[in-house]
Parts: C-alpha cells; sequence; structure tokens
C-alpha cells in the first residue's frame, strides 16, 4: 500500500485509465474476431479495484471472477502479457491456457479469475484460513458479482469465515444486472450488505464509482481483519456501461439508461476529486492518460509478436511430473 494520499490516488487514477483502456481495446479485438470465446468487459467498475487493492499490502491475496480484467490489472500484473493471453501466445500471462476468464498469478498473491460464478470465494477463503494458521498478518479479499451473493457457496464460505473470524473481505460488486437479469428480480434485499448480520460480521454499502467510499470502506475492512476481529462484508454499488459480455444485445435495459449511468463515469469523478483536492492539475492527468496510451500500443506489438504454443506441450500443468518414493 502507498502509505501518501497524494501518491495513491495518482496511483488508482493510473490505474482506472489502465483498465478502460485495455478493456477498450478488448472491445476492438473482439469485433475482429480475435479472441477465442468470449469477454465479460469491466468499463463502469474500475474504482472498486483500482481503490481496494491499491490499499493493501504486499503479500495479500486475491481472488476474482469470470469479469477480471480489472482485478488483473489493478494487482500490477501487465497489460501486454494479459493480451498476448486472450491471443493464445506462449508469452502470455498463463502461456495461453487461460484467456481472457482464467488469468492468474500467484507470484502476485492473485489467485486469478474464476469462471465458475462465486467459485472464487471459496478458493479465497481457503487462503484467509492459510494465513491465519500461519500468522502472517496477510488478508484475503473475494470479488464477485451481485448474482453470485445468492450462490450457496458465498454464503457456506462466509459462514466459516465468521466461525473462524477469518482475515477475509468479500467485495460484492454490485453492477445491477446478473447476466441479464436485474438485481431487484433475483435477489431479496435491497442492500446485499445486510446479509451480513445473518453471519454476526460487519457489513456496508458504498457507491461503488467512488474512490473515497470504496477506500474508506476496505481500510476500515483491513483494520479488522488484521488485528483478528474476522471478516467484512463490503457491496460497491456500480454499473456496468457494456453487456454482460462483448456482443450482448442488452435485452432488458435502455439506451437511455445506460447513457443516463455513464454520466456518473468513476474515471471522471476521480479525476474531478484529484483536481479539486490539488493533487493533480490537467496537464498531469493528460499526461498520464498518453502514456497509458503508448503502452497499449507497445502491448498490442507484444502480444501480436508473440508464439504460438508448442502442440508438444499440450499436456504441461495437466498432468504432473511421476515422483520416486
Amino acid at each position: 500500500m502507498i502509505k501518501d494520499k497524494k501518491e495513491r490516488w495518482m496511483h488508482i487514477y493510473r490505474i482506472m485509465v489502465r483498465i478502460r483502456k485495455f478493456e477498450e481495446l478488448t472491445e476492438v479485438f473482439f469485433s475482429q474476431g480475435r479472441f477465442r470465446g468470449t469477454v465479460h468487459p469491466y468499463i463502469g467498475q474500475e474504482a472498486i479495484a483500482a481503490t481496494v487493492i491499491s490499499n493493501l499490502e504486499a503479500g495479500d491475496y486475491v481472488g476474482s471472477t469470470h469479469r477480471g480484467h480489472g482485478h488483473t490489472i489493478a494487482i500490477g500484473c501487465e497489460t501486454d502479457r494479459m493480451l498476448a493471453e486472450m491471443l493464445g501466445k506462449e508469452n502470455g500471462l498463463c502461456r495461453g491456457r487461460g484467456g481472457s476468464m482464467h488469468m492468474q498469478d500467484f507470484s502476485r498473491g492473485y489467485l486469478g479469475q474464476n469462471g465458475i460464478v462465486g467459485g472464487g470465494v471459496a478458493m479465497t477463503t481457503g487462503a484467509a484460513l492459510a494465513a491465519q494458521i500461519k500468522g502472517s498478518k496477510q488478508v484475503a479479499v473475494a470479488f464477485y458479482g451481485e448474482g453470485a451473493s445468492n450462490q450457496g457457496v458465498v454464503h457456506e464460505t462466509m459462514n466459516m469465515a465468521s466461525i473462524w473470524k477469518l482475515p477475509m473481505i468479500f467485495v460484492c460488486e454490485n453492477n445491477q444486472f446478473g447476466v441479464t437479469t436485474r438485481v431487484d428480480r433475483s435477489t431479496s434485499v435491497r442492500d446485499i450488505s445486510v446479509r451480513a448480520k445473518a453471519y454476526d460480521i460487519a457489513g456496508t454499502t458504498v457507491d461503488g464509482r467512488s474512490v473515497v467510499e470504496v477506500e474508506e470502506a476496505i481500510s476500515e475492512a483491513l483494520k479488522r481483519a488484521r488485528s483478528g476481529e474476522g471478516p467484512t462484508l463490503i457491496e460497491a454499488k456500480c454499473f456496468r456501461w457494456l453487456g454482460h459480455y462483448f456482443g450482448d444485445n442488452e435485452p432488458t435495459r435502455t439506451r437511455e439508461e445506460v447513457e443516463a449511468e455513464k454520466k456518473k463515469d468513476p474515471i471522471q469523478m476521480h479525476k474531478s476529486a484529484l483536481l479539486a483536492g490539488k493533487f493533480a492539475d490537467e496537464s498531469e492527468l493528460a499526461s498520464i492518460e498518453k502514456e497509458i496510451e503508448e503502452e497499449i500500443q507497445r502491448a498490442i506489438t507484444f502480444a501480436e509478436a508473440g508464439p504460438a504454443p508448442d502442440p508438444r506441450s499440450v499436456t504441461d500443468a495437466v498432468f504432473c511430473e511421476p515422483v520416486s518414493l
């Protein structure tokens, strides 16, 4: 975690811009038919991943979702290797084996994305249990969506994490739609954070577009987790700008609704906060944006030049090597 607030907030801005630019690029590549499988864009949710992960310490664990490019970038994974991964190249983050929905980097404590809805929550809770057993003071953060909040595995792990007072933070990114189902058609409560009461853990709902609100919530949750007070459930309400996946015709929401939500752009909100607090001026922020644009262009060159995996390596990481006893 960067202790100085100005430096940290500038870092958060940089991450948010990087996420947006990367996702805009992936939309172009997807439209050109260059990816195998589908892609779930993170645009509109940038403040959540950027702020939560920027407040973690080195060694903390993060578990992601199928909509995980924002988390992957926020934890420090390189955009060039991410794009190479999505193109199925050997120089990709996971040697081209994982694609859009299964990127990970254990060296950063990043347990990775997960194509199973809610599947990453249990895995991340296991990391929190390991940290507690080791007495390492590490914290585990599991991201999941409001749709996954209705999965049994999420409730089971919250119950277990509460009983054992694990150093665990559950971050529900409520972007209002599970695939194409509105949250009020699928979920029994208005604020998902109230479910924390059922497990006797702390719970709060914040505006997921506000760096200020997200940072306040994650700071308190981290204090509780590191001091042995157990888990926290943070619901970060947001709105994904694009469909569930690229190509989704979005049958359950109108263009007018989407355009109205875009006026609450989290990047512009944070930019205004930086300018109002005199943390930066327009030229500094413009310089960051230009720098990220150039980075994305270099990522394209790197990824396109990368080699395809050797077919003879198809079973790598599938079968283990025989061990002599």
